[in-house]
């Protein structure tokens, strides 16, 4: 069957009498089936001369057809082109699982840290100021990302999933990143921070870098994963975030300065302090992830206590050290900048007092408990803004 665009409209059906000339039909009547024939006879005639008439009409008719169906291809062809992400996209997309493959909020406290106590260790002796050790600083803040970036990696490999009920933003969990990319990625960073401190630091930054390596390494990988423990776990927090952090990056860059390592009272208070602090996130980290804990038989104190207990738990051991802080400022004013000490530790103590009795108010709801976490860790960022200036 031919389109519609192309079946005949212009057939004339009527009866053509014969041209001048023509054979002359006899005068009597004709028979039945002597005007079936003469009607065929006319009805061919008649399609003849319009086909030699308007041989147009079928052109035009067929070119408005063939646009109809090009068109349709062309939008199908484009339509599948458009859904396929071109190179830009994939560059982007993997520009964004990876920045949450290193969980941004550790690397703000892992940067912060690290500059912090190089500016306090720097300002301590201002005169040894070389801005061409500026270079050598950076390379020692990317290999601190490096190692944090593994330990953080390391352990979305394994727990994913935990994270599908936990965590689904991450990218391991919700398919963004596979597991073999996440362990390219981790052998990168692993190799690439071990490098950067064997070849610039020295053999005891090497030996501290390596040795928070192994405790990130055994906190989430079988057979020990240590994080299935509760005190095992916060013991290993605290040791990698609070004394690596705060003793590696002091003893660089004393080293770096040509001076030999010598505690300080304002290094040994926060190295003490963000120990106690890192403890409080080892605890307190558990208090949004309790309903993927229960389900992996993972052993946290959010699930052995719960939530109230443990958020209340945390608060006071925070307020202790705010309390702590502004004693030691009292005790020892020679050491410490006394109203900078008290009064900032004091501000910080009233706040998170705040957010504890907000916490209640909210009934712990789970976006609640999320906002109590981030508040934690800014208060840990809050300490280390601090630091320079007591």
């Amino acid at each position: 069957m031919q389109p519609v665009c192309m079946q005949q409209t212009a057939w004339s059906t009527a009866v053509t009498p014969p041209a001048s000339g023509a054979r002359q039909l006899p005068d009597r009547l004709p028979s039945q089936r002597s005007l079936t024939l003469l009607r065929r006879w006319s009805n061919t005639q008649s399609s003849v001369l319009s086909w030699q008439r308007k041989p147009h009409q079928l052109r035009s008719r067929t070119k408005r057809c063939i646009p109809a169906a090009s068109t349709s291809s062309a939008a199908a062809g484009a339509g599948g082109a458009a859904g396929a992400p071109s190179l830009a996209q994939k560059v982007i997309a993997f520009q964004q699982a990876f920045w949450k493959f290193l969980r941004p909020h550790t690397i703000r406290g892992t940067i912060l840290g690290s500059c912090a106590v190089t500016a306090k260790a720097v300002l301590e002796h201002p005169e040894l100021i070389d801005w061409g050790l500026l270079p050598k600083a950076l390379l020692g803040v990317l290999a601190l990302l490096c190692g944090n970036g593994y330990i953080v990696g390391i352990n979305q490999i394994f727990d994913d999933d935990i994270d599908k009920v936990n965590k689904p933003f991450l990218p391991i969990a919700s398919g963004e990143l596979t597991k073999a990319q996440g362990w390219l990625l981790c052998s990168l960073l692993a190799g690439g921070g071990l490098a950067i401190v064997t070849t610039k630091f020295g053999s005891l930054i090497t030996k501290l870098y390596s040795f928070g390596l192994f405790l990130g390494t055994i906190y989430s990988v079988p057979p020990l994963r240590l994080k299935r423990f509760a005190v095992a776990a916060f013991m290993i927090i605290a040791t990698v975030r609070g004394f690596l952090l705060n003793f590696g990056v002091y003893h660089a860059v004393r080293a770096a300065l040509g001076l030999p390592f010598v505690w300080s009272p304002v290094i040994t208070f926060v190295t003490c302090f963000v120990t106690v602090f890192a403890t409080v996130i080892a605890i307190t980290k558990d208090l949004p992830d309790i309903e993927g804990d229960r389900k992996y038989n993972i052993d946290t104190l959010a699930t052995r206590l719960g939530v109230r207990t443990i958020a209340f738990a945390g608060s006071g051991l925070l307020v202790a050290n705010y309390l702590a802080a502004i004693i030691l400022a009292i005790r020892m004013p020679g050491a410490f900048r006394a109203p900078v000490m008290i009064g900032g530790h004091a501000v910080l103590a009233l706040a998170l007092i705040g957010q504890t009795l907000k916490l209640e108010s909210d009934k712990y709801t789970v976006p609640a408990i999320q906002a109590f976490y981030r508040f934690i860790w800014n208060l840990f960022y809050s300490e280390y803004l601090l630091l320079p200036f007591l």
